[in-house]
């Protein structure tokens, strides 16, 4: 399998992966479930998460996804992006699913917002010990 449809298995398959923005000048991680469509993420949020305000004041993004904890050799993706803060209805229908009514109303919920990471880099790391491998866009 090339690495392009490597990546796309990853993302495919994996729905937890951590997000680093910027606060107060030092990463900050935290665990995000994420959608993809190709190779764009989408993350659900409030848009009261101090997230949403570091990413307004910084809009990049890095992003681990796909390690699936099982030791040496397992394939993940390193994601960095930047990411677009959407309250459009059509994104928010698209990325809904019934898992998130712990947090939100539906998708008409106020506070939701989406997180679209666009990439601007990907790597598929540890690849049964391979060296990283860029994926390419064009």
């Amino acid at each position: 399998m090339d690495t392009k449809k490597t990546a796309r298995k990853i993302l495919d398959e994996s729905f937890i992966g951590t997000m680093a923005t910027v606060q107060n000048g030092k990463p900050f991680s935290r665990y995000m479930t994420f959608f993809n469509d190709e190779f764009t993420l989408y993350t659900a949020t409030s848009k009261q998460t101090d997230k949403v305000d570091e990413l307004e004041d910084n809009p990049n993004t890095h992003i681990l996804i796909g390690y699936d904890g099982d030791g040496f050799g397992d394939a993940y993706l390193e994601v960095m992006g930047t990411v677009n803060i959407s309250d459009d209805e059509a994104v928010k229908e698209k990325v809904w699913n019934d898992q998130m009514k712990s947090w939100f109303t539906g998708p008409e919920d106020p506070n939701l917002v989406i997180l679209k990471i666009t990439p601007e880099s990907m790597r598929l790391m540890n690849k049964k010990g391979e060296e990283p491998q860029e994926i390419n866009f064009s």
